[in-house]
């Protein structure tokens, strides 16, 4: 859809309305209209359009689907002392990244493990969003823990549930009509079973609290709650924050590895150039670290390329205009559904020579140093831009160079892996289509 709405730029222009199932939608085609929408006219295009499907696995709580307001801002500030106060950007928290690549590693290598490459790879980014909300990583002997895991990978993966959901967010009378009301019910029960369980932990928390050894999210709501500190977010607000983090947080650095590993099954010289340049700057015994990016512009390059190149939210999360906005000469009214065509930027030949061609050296200049982009923009821009980036990008560069530096991914003769160039979408996400690959230690 996305790549369709790219094409018809050309004879609509950059601004042009759409449309969807019962939505009539403004597209967004190109990085000049977004930047000035979510941007320079941020607070107009913030809001969230009401979406029956979203309302119903939300409750209307949460971050990622929630309309512009004071409940937002609450949430959003909440979360985003939370995130710093403990570790995002900090030493504690890449330490635990470089000790879940180690475990990665193990299972990727351990063949009595018989999960999904998929699901090995939900678990590992689960486990740091884990840590951080919760104090906790997935233990294998936690049956509890293990199957908030399985739920996850289940949000994540394309089934013929996730597509009918799908066709539910954009006609939403479909949910009465089986077999749509029956994935609905599941998509529901889903979501309140994950959502017990981080309440249980809550609980627990409540029980067993420490004022003095504060060291995770759910720790400092429930410290909050019990000091009686000012803090307007109630109990169900703060699962659904949580659950978005766990979502938002597992399915972006999930996605984008899978596609690497299967970048990697197409194209070896990707994850030679990255080994050698792993050796040059840490050793084969070293430890690749945040400090070492600038020392590593191929690795930049190249996963900087694949967020562009396989862009994991094609329409961004949908925007509501607040109040009536002028854009490019149009007026848009107010509560109109809007779509920021993040594809369409990123394919666009006035920014990227070529864009269809995978080429990570477009982004080193002639002293093969690294080009950062202001042009790459997956997790959007503007006032709801993605709250968890800075994690997203630490967990990027420490699993993808933890990786290749310890092993090599090799195609399976017996089981061909999909094209490169081609994804699935699973509501609005992306994604790589199911396989699996070899990998032999280096």
């Amino acid at each position: 859809m996305a790549d369709d709405f790219m094409k018809m730029k050309t004879k609509y222009g950059s601004v042009m309305s759409v449309q969807i199932g019962l939505w009539d939608c403004v597209i967004l085609n190109d990085y000049d209209a977004i930047y000035e929408a979510l941007v320079k006219q941020g607070k107009k295009f913030s809001g969230r359009p009401n979406n029956v499907l979203f309302d119903l696995i939300t409750q209307g709580c949460g971050i990622v689907f929630i309309d512009y307001g004071q409940l937002w801002g609450s949430s959003r500030r909440f979360g985003s002392r939370a995130l710093k106060g403990f570790g995002v950007g900090k030493k504690e928290m890449e330490r635990n990244v470089r000790e879940e690549t180690f475990f990665l590693i193990e299972s990727l290598t351990r063949k009595e493990d018989r999960r999904s490459l998929l699901l090995k790879l939900t678990s590992a980014t689960s486990n740091i969003i884990c840590r951080l909300v919760l104090g906790t990583r997935f233990d294998d002997n936690d049956k509890r823990i293990m199957r908030m895991t399985e739920l996850l990978h289940d949000f994540f993966a394309v089934t013929t549930d996730s597509k009918l959901c799908g066709l539910v967010a954009i006609a939403s009378f479909l949910r009465f009509i089986p077999p749509f009301s029956g994935s609905i019910k599941r998509a529901w029960d889903d979501t309140v079973e994950f959502s017990e369980y981080i309440r249980d932990i809550i609980d627990e928390k409540a029980l067993n609290f420490n004022n003095n050894d504060i060291r995770n999210v759910s720790d400092e709501y429930v410290g909050e709650r019990i000091s009686n500190r000012p803090n307007d977010l109630a109990l169900n607000q703060i699962i659904q924050l949580i659950r978005d983090l766990f979502e938002a947080g597992t399915g972006t650095t999930t996605n984008s590895l899978y596609w690497a590993i299967l970048c990697f099954a197409h194209y070896t010289e990707c994850q030679d150039k990255i080994a050698e340049e792993i050796e040059r700057t840490v050793g084969e015994d070293g430890v690749p670290t945040m400090k070492h990016r600038d020392e590593m512009p191929y690795t930049c390059a190249f996963i900087q390329e694949l967020m562009r190149h396989r862009t994991l939210l094609p329409l961004s999360v949908f925007h509501k205009t607040i109040e009536e906005a002028t854009l490019n000469g149009y007026t848009i009214q107010k509560n109109a559904t809007v779509f920021p065509n993040i594809w369409s930027v990123h394919f666009d030949p006035k920014y990227f020579e070529n864009p269809r061609e995978f080429r990570p050296e477009r982004f080193l200049d002639n002293d093969g140093k690294f080009i950062k982009s202001t042009h790459v923009i997956p997790f959007c821009i503007g006032p709801r831009h993605c709250l968890g980036e800075q994690l997203a990008r630490m967990e990027m560069f420490i699993f993808l160079t933890g990786i290749v530096q310890k092993l090599k991914v090799v195609p399976d003769q017996c089981l061909p892996v999909p094209p490169f160039d081609v994804g699935r979408f699973n509501i609005l996400a992306y994604e790589a289509r199911d396989f699996d690959v070899i990998f032999e230690r280096r």
